[in-house]
């Protein structure tokens, strides 16, 4: 027994070492998407309308979410005392509303601790990742996957979103079964008036504990 767990742990390593070798900038995938969004494409094997529409949308809020995120000045102060060195591995989708509010946030994190590096794979080119970290049995993105690269083990792991808007989520399926268009604009309206900042108060509390 114990030689299966191990065997499960060092495949669980293996996956997201591979994961943050191979993955992408946050730059890179800012620059992938808005590529996608200018030549009405999409991530993913299914090149639908739907979530062709999705990447266009996601590449105008993420470049808004660039812009207008504010941290405060202890957050800042926070972060950039964290010692340890850490990946964060993100797995995502052009077409993923939930990803365009989250990533940028995360990207800013990254950005105040040098000893933070930000890596981004997509989900369906890394379905035996994905499946490693599922939400309540889902392939739910996008999902970050904290990697204390000393220790060489997992820290912690956040998404698919803020904890907020995870409880808005949870009791609108209890009520209704079923998430419906116009709940998916209430959230989105949401996150523009949260403006990234209970995804923030997450990944603090997230590093800080691990």
């Amino acid at each position: 027994m114990e030689t299966v767990v191990e065997n499960q742990k060092e495949d669980v390593l293996n996956l997201v070492l591979s994961g943050i070798e191979k993955g992408m900038s946050y730059q890179a995938y800012r620059e992938l998407v808005k590529n996608l969004a200018e030549n009405r494409a999409t991530t993913g094997p299914e090149q639908l309308e739907s979530l062709i529409n999705y990447t266009q949308l996601n590449d105008r809020r993420m470049a808004r979410w660039d812009k207008t995120l504010k941290i405060s000045e202890e957050i800042k102060e926070t972060i950039s005392n964290l010692d340890s060195n850490l990946a964060f591995l993100a797995l995502s989708e052009s077409w993923c509303g939930d990803a365009s509010p989250s990533l940028p946030v995360i990207n800013k994190i990254a950005e105040l601790n040098e000893k933070i590096e930000f890596k981004i794979v997509l989900r369906d080119e890394n379905l035996p990742l994905m499946d490693k970290f599922l939400t309540n049995g889902t392939r739910s993105i996008p999902k970050l996957i904290v990697w204390d690269t000393d220790k060489e083990e997992v820290v912690g792991e956040w998404g698919p979103r803020p904890s907020i808007a995870a409880q808005m989520v949870e009791d609108y399926k209890k009520e209704h079964g079923k998430l419906t268009a116009d709940f998916k604009q209430d959230l989105q309206i949401w996150y523009n008036k949260d403006k990234g900042q209970n995804t923030l108060e997450d990944l603090v509390q997230l590093l800080t504990l691990k």
